[in-house]
Parts: C-alpha cells; structure tokens; sequence
C-alpha cells in the first residue's frame, strides 16, 4: 500500500513543497522519512488493533498535489447552518481552505485571524511556526507522519489573549471528485491567555466515489482560556475518515471535546490532550450511532502531566446490523501530579447478536493521592424498561427508541451551544429511527 505514496513524494516532493508554505515544508522530508519507516498503520498495533485499514488503503486513490481548483462554490451548495446558531463559516473543500468567505465573517473581533492555514503561514510565519508541528512532529504515527509529508493547506484560526468571539465558528468540510479521492490537511487552532472560543466541525460528502480523508488538527489552550470543539460527521458508506485531534491545555485552562459519528464508513479518531498546567478542566464525550457495515474505533488518551488538575470522558455506542465498533481509552497520570480526579465511562449497546463492540479501558497512575476511575458496558436494551414501556401501551419499536434517545443523552447534554444541541438531538433522533440524518435544507444532502 505505502509503495505508491512513497513513489509519488520521491517523484512530485518538489511540486507538493511549491504549493505550500514554507512552514510546513521544513519538516516535510522528516515527515516522509517517518512515514517510509512506519508505514500505514495495522491491527497488529497495539493502538490499532480495533482498525483495520487494509481494504480503504489499498484503492488508488486521486490527490490534488498541484492544487488546481474544484468547480464549486461551497457557499452555494452548502444551506444547512444550524438555525440559530448564527456562525462563522469557512469550508475546507477536499483539502484545500475555501478562499471566498462570507461577508458575516468580516466582523471578527479585533486581532482574530482565520483562514487558509498556507496563507496565514505566509503572511504570519513566525506566528505559525511557533505553533505547527509541536504536538504531531515525530510521533511514532504512520498516519500522522503521512499528513505531514502531503498536507499543503488546511484551516487555521488564532484568538489572541482576553479576546472571546461571540459566536461559534463553523468549518465545514466537503469532500467532492468524480474519481476515488484522498484529502490530507492540517489545522492549527490557538488560543492565548483569557481566550474563549467555540469550534463546530461538520463533514459532509457530495458523489458517490470513494474518499478517503487524512486530517491532523492541533490546538493550543493558554492559560485561563476556554475552547470548545464539537465533531459531527454525517457521511456516506464509502467514506474512511482518519483523524487526529491533539490538545495542549495549560494552567486554568477549560476544554470541551464533544465527537460524534451519526453516518459513516470506516471511521478512525484518535483524540489525545496534554493537561499540562494545574487546575484545568477536561471534558472529552462521543457518541456512534452504526448500522450496515460501518466501522467506528476512537482511540482517546488524556495525560495528566501536573497536579490538582480534573478530567472527565465518556463514550457511548449504539450498534445495529453488522457494524463494528472500537473504543481505547488511555487515562495517564504522571508522576508527582497529585490531586488529580480523573474519570473514564465507556458504555455501549447492541441491537443484535451481529453488531460488535471491543473496548479497552486503561488507567496508568503515578501519583498516590488521586481519584480516578474507569469502566466499561457491553449490553442491550433493558427488558425490564421495554417490558415497563410495553404494559403502558407503547409500541416495541417506539419503546426501543425512546430508550436509545435515552442512554445517549448526557452526551449530547454536554453540548454548551443550545441552537447545536438541538439539532444534534434532532438528527439523532432521525438516525436512530433508521433514517440517514439528511441536514434539511442541505443541496448536498438531497
């Protein structure tokens, strides 16, 4: 699989190096060298052995290495914000920040930038360079080390100290070719001392080809600032989406991670956060709905690196059909990081004997006065309840459902955006009555 991806760096590394910044060409090589070393990842790795990405890989796939442009306005296409949630909206279209943006995004508070992380990159280089590569840089990760090898662009948002946008940011990622297509992109978010700010990132797929999607994105949390990110991904069965989300958070700071998979094909999220200052607060949820043949697996690590710090996480899985679900969970806690309340739930239900679930709950400690936990379910649908909710009248598939509704609640009760959590209870609510969550109004969706 890796032959012809090494090929094509050796043959085209100059043109991938003369569409992209020079930031990101300074470790380029590196990248590579990593990437030839390692290779694609396997389920004969340790972190993952619950993704098996042999099959997605395999296909040849098309790459825009000399950026040319998609005929589409994305703006045009796209009508489905969430009503009332009055974003920032930006798209990445395959792998590549959307130049055109919307007037609304004119009013961003003084000194916030956003936009094309290769454009940003050369107008702020010492801005990006301070940043880009520090958490991804030389991790043992095939996938990693291939994004930093062939991502030319990606998004890029900075809120500089004490700035608080005042409404959520909305990237939208669109995937649209007539061939099989694979998309790698890079997205660096940071924010400084007393910043505050809210990330909705949405996926979407427009023809009926194959893609497959290679995103890094870091973000960098200073001290007493808040950031909030929310992952919904609503795409079609021929979709392998491969992400990494890498998270620094420093004294005081406050993060809210909220990933969740409505629709899909072969879908791998590894989010891990670095809790690198004292008192800072976590809170790392996810949800799958699956059916068909879907395949979802989230790696997730949080390390505690200092003291009287607190974090919580809780995934929830919902299989039906022949879907496969995987969950790692990885809570760490340094030495001499007393104090710290660390606190991992993994809980997931089976519509039938078919559906299959693997969880791998871990809790690695080094300090001695700490309370931690961590724990597990694999189950289906209480009897008692449904036998409760049958007695009073309510049909078995609507007594199913409201008991699906149910348990994957508290996580969509962590979504601190109103207009979102609506409609993320929305769809859903769609999704577990079988539907495929189409946004409404949407013309890619139609």
């Amino acid at each position: 699989m890796e032959e012809q991806y090494i090929n094509l760096y050796q043959q085209y590394q100059e043109q991938i190096k003369g569409h992209a910044a020079s930031v990101m060409n300074e470790s380029r090589d590196a990248s590579f060298g990593l990437f030839e070393e390692l290779g694609f990842p396997t389920s004969k790795l340790e972190n993952y052995k619950y993704t098996d990405l042999t099959e997605p890989l395999s296909i040849e796939y098309g790459l825009n290495l000399n950026r040319l442009k998609i005929p589409v306005n994305p703006y045009e296409v796209f009508k489905c914000d969430v009503p009332g949630i009055h974003s920032y909206l930006y798209f990445v279209l395959n792998d590549g920040f959307y130049p055109v943006h919307d007037h609304h995004n004119d009013e961003l508070p003084k000194g916030v930038i956003i936009g094309s992380l290769k454009d940003v990159a050369e107008s702020h280089p010492e801005l990006v360079k301070a940043y880009y590569g520090k958490m991804s840089l030389g991790k043992k990760d095939g996938l990693i080390a291939f994004n930093g090898a062939f991502a030319q662009d990606g998004f890029f948002m900075y809120v500089p100290e004490d700035v608080i946008l005042d409404r959520p940011v909305q990237l939208v990622n669109i995937m649209r070719s007539d061939v099989d297509f694979m998309a790698n992109s890079h997205n660096l978010i940071i924010l400084e001392k007393g910043a505050k700010a809210q990330l909705l990132v949405c996926d979407h797929t427009m023809d009926d080809v194959r893609f497959v999607t290679n995103r890094v994105t870091e973000v960098f949390v200073d001290e007493n600032a808040s950031y909030e990110h929310y992952k919904l991904e609503n795409t079609h069965i021929k979709t392998t989406n491969l992400s990494t989300l890498l998270i620094d958070q420093k004294t005081s700071s406050n993060v809210l991670a909220n990933v969740i998979t409505l629709h899909n094909g072969v879908t791998r999220n590894t989010i891990e956060i670095d809790v690198d200052g004292e008192h800072c607060e976590t809170l790392l949820c996810g949800m799958v709905i699956g059916d068909k043949k879907q395949q979802v697996d989230n790696f997730t690590s949080i390390i505690h690196n200092k003291p009287n710090s607190h974090s919580t996480e809780l995934f929830k899985y919902v299989l039906d059909d022949r879907s496969k679900g995987g969950f790692t969970g990885k809570l760490y806690v340094a030495r001499d990081s007393q104090k710290t309340q660390a606190y991992q739930t993994n809980k997931n239900i089976l519509m039938n004997k078919t559906a299959k679930m693997r969880t791998k709950p871990q809790l690695e400690i080094y300090a001695d006065d700490v309370k931690c936990s961590h724990g597990a379910t694999i189950g289906q649908l209480d009897e008692s309840a449904m036998f409760y909710m049958r007695q009073r009248g309510i049909p078995e598939k609507e007594a199913k459902l409201l008991l699906m509704f149910a348990f994957t609640a508290d996580v969509t009760e962590n979504i601190r955006i109103d207009a979102l959590k609506d409609r993320i209870k929305m769809l859903v609510e769609k999704r577990l009555r079988g539907e495929l969550s189409k946004c409404e109004g949407c013309v890619i969706c139609q």
